[in-house]
């Protein structure tokens, strides 16, 4: 008897498994948190910075004690003295002169002096001046006055600024400034920008003849060397 062929089964086929789709992980971000408005920083200075206490930690700072700062008295510069008056009393002087012989106010009674203050020897302007003078010493001996030249220049400067020259009269060291000082000459002087400290070209005539310490008849201030010898001559009538 034939075997039946059998029919192959029918496998079904598997479904394919339904892939799980990723959960979405929590966000890790912060949450948000209002900002505080920014508080206006007081000025240093105003009542309210220097009464508020500062914290620190455990507890609260005092605040800190205010001290009044004292006032420095500040010294008068000598470029801002009075220049001298008409009317005023001359200041005592003493300096050596070119040959380094002492030369005071006080060997000047019953004379009248010319008393002029230079910046400089030997320079364009201080030497006109001197020149001048040197040129009309006759006139202004015969009207009875003296004439003395006064800079910051040593008696050695001095000796070889006369000798260069052939002055007839003396020129006074006054390397320490004091009569610079004294006659208030002392200024503070301006050129091409620059500040400095010099003598202001300044010319005193001083009569010693009715005062023994001397008493101021004309002062030229800022002198223009031009001229400036006739105009004393005008003075010394």
């Amino acid at each position: 008897m034939a075997k039946k062929k059998l029919a192959p089964r029918k496998v079904a086929a598997k479904k394919p498994k339904a892939k799980k789709a990723p959960q979405a992980k929590p966000s890790q971000k912060k949450p948000l948190v209002a900002k505080k408005p920014a508080q206006k920083s007081k000025p240093k200075n105003s009542p309210a910075a220097r009464s508020s206490p500062k914290s620190v930690k455990g507890g609260v700072k005092a605040p800190a004690k205010t001290t009044a700062k004292s006032k420095t008295k500040v010294k008068s510069d000598a470029s801002n003295e009075t220049l001298l008056h008409v009317g005023d009393l001359a200041p005592a002087f003493s300096a050596p002169n070119e040959n380094g012989e002492t030369v005071s106010s006080d060997s000047l009674r019953g004379k009248k002096l010319v008393l002029y203050f230079y910046p400089k020897d030997d320079t364009p302007g201080c030497t006109q001046e001197s020149c001048d003078f040197r040129d009309h010493f006759a006139r202004v001996k015969s009207s009875g006055a003296e004439v003395l030249g006064v800079s910051r220049d040593s008696a050695k400067s001095h000796a070889r600024f006369k000798e260069k020259h052939s002055f007839p009269f003396s020129l006074l060291s006054d390397e320490d400034g004091k009569i610079c000082e004294a006659f208030g000459v002392w200024k503070e002087k301006f050129l091409y920008g620059r500040k400095y400290m010099g003598i202001e070209r300044t010319t005193f005539l001083i009569d010693f003849s009715s005062d023994e310490n001397g008493r101021i008849l004309k002062v030229y201030p800022k002198v223009k060397v031009q001229g400036h010898v006739d105009q004393i001559l005008e003075d010394l009538k």
